[in-house]
Parts: structure tokens; sequence; C-alpha cells
């Protein structure tokens, strides 16, 4: 007789003599743990699709027991196992429910552990890092050599996410796999540990593990380190080659995050995705990204018709992102038009030169452009309402300039309803002030008319009237 005509003797035996909690048991549970132990052996070799199948079959079976026998002293067992294989075909959203009975439970199985290891992984995937964490760390004594792994592992990758570089480490150590050696690549460029992080990643490239998903690793190091990122990238690019749209979109992407840190070094990988041939709309992007930078270091309103000229043949060149940059090069044009064309004899030139301040800033990314048109208010009609907001967003890019707009601020607008809105009172002047610079820029984003046709003038808000303000311009007032 084999060993399963002897289980399935017992079977009929307990059923037979009426025990209704034994016919739970092995009737429900025990094909339930029979499947769950097939889905594991599927894992482990690989055959993930069966055994995504069989946890599939786990969970209806102990689901089946729940139903049938809710109160029997096996409900809880057949609760946590349905909870382990949701979460292991990646339903995580209806595993945690199943999964919160550990939260009552204090002794310890191989269905505990699992589940625990279970509860972990879902607490991560909602991004719950204490809670997941507190799953991971009561396996880290694990009897059991693979779930203390997978927990130590796991425990190690919390710590280096939420920024315990050192302690990850710590963690990793004694773990021999490859996912160990790419977290400890993260944690030593985190730990500020650059040249062991390069060192490493230049044994894993020189070992040609072609496995290895590290774009992901560059992404993930680039969240705290742009610059080892960037480093690590030079270095996977050597047996890492991919098609040449794959390596100008890693390029480009490397270049976008070094804009702001080191533009030198973005300036170079820009102009390598413009060098790589079928690359059409990485090429575009990465030729807008030089220009922004270029926009960047724009201080006065004359350095930008160059700018404005190559962004209009870059729009000719690249079709499959020329709308985007006929829009920046359209704001360059607004900008300079207001930056050199708008004087103190300018029809609402106040709110002019402010509007064109905000773009260069927001959308051309042109500080140093923007605080030289905000400084012009209080300079050019400094008794414009718009003045004393324009000196605050001048200070807010040039720190140094702190003092002395402060000075300039007590002096002069003190009694300025955007100084009083600093001050927690937002009074009705504010609203009156912020709603009519609003309709102004509304009024400007109105297409203009083909010449020769006049267009009709925008009427006032129903119950406002215009007042001139002290540049010339007329904003609504409250009746």
């Amino acid at each position: 007789m084999n060993q399963r005509q002897v289980r399935l003797g017992v079977l009929s035996l307990a059923c037979l003599s009426g025990m209704l909690g034994g016919c739970v048991y092995y009737n429900g549970m025990y094909n339930a743990n029979r499947l769950a132990r097939s889905a594991r052996k599927a894992e482990r070799e690989g055959r993930t699709f069966e055994a995504n199948n069989l946890w599939g079959q786990v969970a209806t079976k102990a689901e089946s027991v729940l139903v049938r026998h809710p109160g029997s002293k096996y409900a809880n067992e057949a609760e946590l196992l349905r909870g382990v294989a949701l979460a292991r075909m990646g339903q995580c959203d209806q595993a945690l429910g199943p999964l919160s009975l550990l939260a009552t439970t204090s002794t310890k199985s191989d269905l505990i552990e699992d589940a625990l290891l279970a509860s972990g992984r879902c607490h991560v995937a909602v991004d719950n890092l204490t809670a997941a964490d507190a799953a991971f760390t009561q396996l880290l004594e694990s009897k059991d050599p693979h779930r203390q792994r997978e927990a130590r592992f796991q425990h190690a990758r919390l710590l280096r996410q939420t920024g315990y570089y050192q302690d990850a480490l710590a963690a990793l150590a004694g773990i021999a796999e490859p996912r160990a050696q790419t977290e400890r690549v993260l944690a030593l460029s985190g730990a500020g540990r650059l040249p062991e992080a390069l060192a490493l990643t230049d044994t894993l490239v020189a070992q040609g593990d072609t496995t290895k998903r590290w774009d992901s690793v560059v992404v993930l190091l680039a969240e705290v380190n742009p610059a080892a990122a960037s480093r690590v990238l030079d270095r996977v690019r050597r047996v890492a080659k991919g098609t040449p749209e794959l390596q100008a979109r890693t390029l480009l992407e490397d270049g976008l995050r070094l804009s702001s840190t080191d533009t030198s070094r973005a300036v170079q990988r820009f102009r390598e995705v413009v060098l790589l041939k079928g690359t059409g709309e990485a090429a575009g992007r990465a030729s807008q990204a030089l220009a922004k930078l270029d926009l960047a270091r724009a201080s006065r309103a004359e350095d930008l018709p160059p700018i404005q000229d190559s962004l209009k043949k870059l729009a000719l060149r690249f079709e499959i992102v020329s709308d985007e940059i006929t829009r920046l090069a359209t704001t360059v044009t607004e900008v300079h038009r207001a930056g050199s064309a708008v004087t103190p004899e300018t029809p609402q030139g106040d709110l002019r030169v402010f509007l064109a301040a905000e773009a260069a800033r927001d959308t051309l990314g042109a500080l140093r452009l923007a605080e030289a048109l905000f400084r012009r208010l209080p300079e050019e009609w400094p008794l414009s309402p718009y003045a004393p907001k324009a000196i605050l967003a001048a200070q807010q890019i040039n720190p140094g300039w702190v003092d002395s707009a402060r000075a300039l601020l007590d002096q002069q607008y003190y009694d300025s309803p955007y100084l009083a809105t600093i001050r927690g009172d937002i009074t009705p002047e504010y609203r009156q002030l912020e709603d009519s610079l609003g309709a102004f820029a509304a009024s400007l984003a109105v297409v203009r008319p083909s010449r020769g046709v006049r267009r009709k003038p925008v009427p006032a808000e129903p119950g406002r009237r215009l007042r001139p303000t002290s540049g010339g311009s007329k904003v609504p007032e409250p009746q």
C-alpha cells in the first residue's frame, strides 16, 4: 500500500467515525495544503504560470472550508492560507484582510511564517514600509534558511529605502545571491561610499550577468545620488548596449536628472543622444533640453533671440516633438517682447512684465532673467500694486537679495495686501488684485486675430468698474 492510499484510508476512517472537525481538515485543508506544496515547488523550479494556477486553486479550496465550516477550529488556518495564496498571485488588496489574523496569532508554524512573508511583501506593495518591516523582522531568526534569507534581504532593502544605508549593508552580510549584490551597490552609493560601489559594479559587469536589470538599479540610485547613477551607467553601457532607441532614452533620462546639478555632464549626455542615429523623438527632446540649458543661463531679454531662432529650426527638424518645441519658442518670443519692448509708458506694462517674469521662471527655467524682470517692477513701476508681489518673487529666486528686499518692502509697501497675506490676513483687496491679474493673463492668452481684423475689447467682469493703476493699466475694482 503506497503513501497516498494510507492517507486516503485515514481520511475515510475519520469521516466514518463522525469526526466532523477531522473531515474538515482532511478533506478541505489537506487538499489545500497539498496544492500549496505543489505551488511552492513550481515556484522554486521557475514554473511561474503553473504556480500561479495552483495558488488560485489553494485560495478556492481554503475559501470553501471557510464557507462550509466557518466555526471550525481550522477556520483561522484556512483564512491565513487563503491570504498567502492571494498574495502569491499578486492580489495584495484582497490578501491583506485574511493576513491581518497574524496580529492575534502568537504561535509559530510554517504557515505563520509564510503568512508573515506574504504580509511583508504586500505591505511593501501598498507602500506601508513600517508594517512590512515589522513582518520581516519577525523572521530574521527563522529556523527555515529560505525564509530567514528572504526576510533578511527584504529587511535590508527596506533599510536602504528609508535611508539607513550602513544598517542595510550589515543586514546584507553573508547573502551572496545576485539581487543582494545590486542592493549593495545601492546601499554603498547612498552611504557615500562611491568608490566601493563603482568597484562592485565593475565586478558585476565583468561577470557578464546580462540578466541584471541595470536600468532599474540606475533609476533607484538616481533618486539619492544622480552623479553616482550616471557613473554606474557608464560602466553598464560597456556590456549592455541595447538598441539605439534604448540607448538614447537611457542617456536622455540621465541628462535630465543631471540638469540641475551638473550641467556640463548633462550637456554631454544630450549631445550623445543627438549624435545617435535613428532616435528621432529622443534626439528632439535632447535638443530641446539643450535649448533649455541655454535659457537657464540667460540673464537679459537680449539673450533670447538666438535661442528663439534655434527652437524654430528644431521644430522643423524634429516633427514628432514640434508642438512642444513650438510652444516653448512662443513663450520665449513673448518673454523677449515684454522684456525688451515694454516700458513704463506701455499700457498695463507692469502686468505684462510681471507675467513675463513668471513665464521665464516657471516655463523657461530662466531664473536669472526672471529675477531681473521681477525687479523691474519696483524700479520702473514703484506705485504698481504688483510691485511688492514682484519683490517677494525675486527674493525667493535670489536669497542673497532678501535683506534689501525686506527693507524695500518695509519702507514702501508695508500696507500692501500681499504683505498682509504673508502675515495670515487674506483681505478683499488681495483677492481683487489676484482676480485682476488672472483676468489680464487670460486676455493675453486669447488667440490674436489676423492682420486687418479688429478684435472687440474684453469687457470688465460684471459688477466691477475699472480704475487705473500707477503704471497706466486698469484693473477691476469692486463697487
